[in-house]
Order: C-alpha cells, then structure tokens, then sequence
C-alpha cells in the first residue's frame, strides 16, 4: 500500500510544499548562477529511472564550459566555480530535482539516478535498484555518499529496495538533514566529483 500509492501521494505533496517554501532560495540561485556561469543556470542530463527508463534530471549548474585548445571540456576539477563549490557542498544543486519528483520521474526517497553508460554495467543484483524510483536522497547517500566505494553504494542501494517502509523513509530523510547540515561526505577523496563506476565481474 505504502510503496505503490502512499509513497507518490506524499512526494508529490512534499515536492510542492518543498518548491513553494524553497521558491526566493530557489529564484536567487537562478540569477547567481546565470551570472557565475555566463548563461544557463540549469543542467539536464539524461538518467535511468524506475525499470531503466530514461529521462532527464534537472540540477543547478555548479561547473562552467571552459574547453581547452583541442576544445575539449576542461575537467571537473577545473570547471567547477567558486560559487559551485558552495551550491554542491549545501546540496541546493539538487534543489530543482523537486520538479523531476513531481513529474513523477523521481521520488524523494530512492537510489541515486546514476548515468545511462553504467547500466550494463551492474551484475544481476545490483540492477535490481531499478526496481524502484530513484530518489533525490536515499541509504547509500546517508550511510556514506561519495565517500564509499560503489560497490557498497549498490550494497545500500539493493538493501533500500528490500526494505522500503514509511518509517524508513522517514529515517533517511532526518539523516539526510543531518548530513547537509554536517556537509559530510560531498566528494569521493581526492576527487572534486564522483569517481566513474568501471563495472565488476560480481554476480
């Protein structure tokens, strides 16, 4: 009852709520990241969701397009702005995500849509985190984010899927808090984004 029609009444709920009480944050980010940025404020990119589906996940742009003389982008490290830092470190690039919620690509709650390329990638368990909605928060990002290794991340991911309540979203969502408040755990070590998932011969 919960997973298959409570859960989406009260994303959408929440994600209303969420836009309107986040609405001045939200239109003072988009003008200081027009001008830090030169031009667009938003980053859409293609992800998987529920069943492998593809759609598009809506963030606040925290690097610039600075290429180098070949005109290839520069990378994360060297793109990512002064103001980007700041945006990712308090979690507001995930801010507009709220929309994806309320088109009902995402929940709140759920494993991080991760990138298209990775999908055949996953052994057999690891896949089944797209059994559900990916979410904008979820138990790998509170029991280690960016700072655990991906297998583990599947780990939580996969455990999440077996054991979705209300009272565990509940859970993440008050760690989640904690951990933004904290800004722990944002980057992986020595890295200023996510290292790249390789795959592994795990079954």
């Amino acid at each position: 009852m919960y997973k298959n029609f409570i859960k989406r009444t009260l994303d959408f709920i929440f994600a209303l709520m969420g836009l309107i009480v986040s609405s001045p944050i939200f239109l003072f980010l988009i003008v200081i990241l027009i001008i830090s940025n030169r031009g667009s404020c938003f980053f859409f990119q293609k992800r998987p969701g529920k069943k492998g589906e593809i759609f598009k996940v809506i963030k606040f742009k925290t690097m610039n397009d600075k290429k180098d003389k070949e005109g290839k982008l520069l990378s994360d490290d060297k793109r990512l702005t002064k103001l980007g830092k700041f945006v990712r470190k308090t979690s507001l690039d995930e801010l507009p995500q709220l929309i994806n919620v309320l088109k009902g690509d995402m929940s709140l709650i759920g494993p991080r849509p991760l990138l298209p390329e990775y999908l055949p990638l996953y052994n057999v368990t690891q896949s089944r985190r797209h059994n559900v909605k990916p979410g904008i928060t979820g138990w790998a990002q509170v029991n280690g984010r960016n700072a655990i290794s991906w297998a583990k991340k599947f780990e939580y991911d996969v455990w999440y899927v077996d054991n979705l309540s209300f009272a565990l979203d509940i859970k993440i969502l008050l760690n989640t808090f904690l951990k933004v408040v904290k800004s722990e755990d944002i980057n992986t070590m020595g890295h200023a984004t996510t290292e790249a998932f390789k795959g592994n011969n795990e079954e």
